[in-house]
């Protein structure tokens, strides 16, 4: 009968897609397995280099103060080769007066257009300023353009003159604080020959509740898992987040900052690439960031993620398998299966409880498949059944045990060898304290699951982030 095909068809769909969503969990499982690589440390150098941080804050006066306070007394860098840059955009609170109090120099951003109301529109707004400052402060010297671009046999890549007076910029975000020694760690990977790279991410407020423990847990994992084995087997690292390096000729070069999209640090990340720019994993340098507490303020952020993730990549996918064989470069495939992970929420959320559910129904009412192909199935690629009630029990005991592993193993597992390794990096004083974010944590992988699905099901928006009252402890 016609549904027996239809089950049929639906079927080998289902099988293709359980192959798509296993090559990148695959590539997780790698990370996993390969935890006990050693991480990448850069050279120590008695070179100085001058340091702008610039800080996007749009009505951030709960925070920002401290922020600022915080970078300026305890990093353990000259104080004279640093210099820090609020911008302040598009702020209605006391976000200006608190940074200034602070020790910042403020750039007022106002543009009426609420399109424009993202932290790119921001940064370009900042970057271009400091552009101002470079001519103003700096010493004239030779930037060659766009040393990426193959230069014909026989003629010089085309240079200008500018002046330069910084040599790299900070990122960071209006709630973030960072470990003493990050600028002298990040100032070692730049005169190594880094342009751009990302720090190690945790959280300032790791130990607030069981909930943002699990919380932090997910996020660190790509700090101590993925970006560390990323750096060690000489793949691109992912520069999309806070406390980023970036080198000061190449905002010299585009100009100021070339994306404006809701994942503007992941888009600038992907063209740094395609100019053949590697990006680096900094491990010992941390940025403490605010994550949610609460499924509010997870929903709130993971819209935000979900929703400019995936424009970002449908965008992006067909340049990045073009980069992967035009370069020879597993990176762009590599970035391209991790982000794989926002599409592939939608398909956890809708595609496999949907056909499961149809496909207990179809087996409860009696059928067994086409007739012409024998009336049997094949469970799990394991197991030949020929009944409907041996596939209702056989698949009920093959979904109960891959849920388990992915629990036990992919879950639990995963939390505990970060607490083991790195607790202290989270902010706790001992492991136990982190035992309940241990156990919170696969529960806390389904929560950010459904609420990145949302967020890739919703338009776009740009919101003010809640935070949270809790202070880093000290390192």
């Amino acid at each position: 009968m016609w549904y027996d095909w239809v089950y049929y068809y639906l079927t080998q769909i289902n099988v293709g897609i359980l192959i798509f969503i296993g090559i990148p969990f695959g590539l997780q499982l790698i990370y996993m397995l390969l935890f006990w690589l050693p991480k990448k440390t850069f050279k120590k150098t008695d070179k100085i280099n001058r340091i702008a941080v610039v800080i996007p804050a749009h009505n951030e006066e709960d925070v920002i103060y401290d922020t600022v306070k915080d970078v300026i007394d305890n990093q353990k860098y000259p104080r004279e080769m640093f210099d820090i840059y609020v911008i302040a955009d598009n702020c209605n609170d006391k976000t200006e007066e608190l940074a200034k109090k602070a020790g910042a120099t403020v750039f007022v951003h106002t543009d009426p257009d609420p399109k424009h109301h993202m932290v790119g529109y921001a940064l370009d707004y900042g970057f271009k300023e400091l552009l101002k400052i470079d001519s103003a402060k700096g010493a004239p010297g030779e930037l060659v353009l766009k040393p990426w671009k193959r230069v014909k046999k026989g003629r010089k890549a085309e240079s200008i003159t500018v002046n330069k007076y910084y040599d790299f910029i900070i990122r960071l975000d209006a709630d973030n604080h960072i470990n003493p020694e990050f600028f002298s760690l990040m100032n070692d990977a730049y005169n190594s020959g880094v342009k751009i790279a990302r720090p190690y991410e945790s959280a300032i407020n790791m130990t607030q509740s069981a909930y943002t423990k699990a919380c932090g847990l997910y996020y660190i994992f790509d700090s101590r898992g993925g970006s560390r084995v990323r750096e060690r087997i000489h793949v691109d690292a992912h520069v999309n987040g806070p406390g980023s390096l970036i080198e000061m000729d190449i905002i010299r070069r585009i100009g100021g900052y070339d994306t404006v999209t809701m994942c503007e640090d992941t888009e600038f990340n992907f063209k740094r690439m395609f100019e053949k720019i590697k990006p680096h994993f900094v491990e010992d340098a941390v940025v403490y960031e605010d994550l949610p507490s609460t499924l509010k303020d997870t929903l709130a952020r993971n819209k935000r993620l979900g929703a400019g993730n995936t424009r970002m990549l449908i965008r992006y996918t067909p340049k990045l398998f073009f980069y992967t064989f035009k370069n020879c470069n597993l990176s762009f495939l590599e970035n391209f299966l991790t982000y794989i992970f926002i599409h592939i929420c939608p398909i956890l959320c809708i595609w496999l409880p949907g056909y499961y559910i149809y496909a207990y129904i179809y087996h409860i009412m009696g059928f067994m498949g086409p007739a012409d192909l024998g009336g049997y199935e094949m469970v799990a690629g394991m197991f030949y059944v020929n009944n409907p009630g041996d596939w209702i029990w056989t698949y009920s005991w093959v979904i109960v045990f891959c849920i388990g592993v992915l629990f036990a193993f992919c879950g639990i597992l995963q939390g505990v060898l970060m607490v083991v390794f790195d607790y202290k990096k989270m902010g706790a004083k001992r492991r136990r304290d982190l035992i309940s974010g241990i156990l919170l944590f696969p529960f806390f992988s389904i929560i950010y699951v459904i609420t990145i699905t949302i967020g890739v099901l919703s338009k776009p928006k740009w919101t003010k982030v809640r935070r949270n009252p809790v202070k880093k402890e000290a390192d």
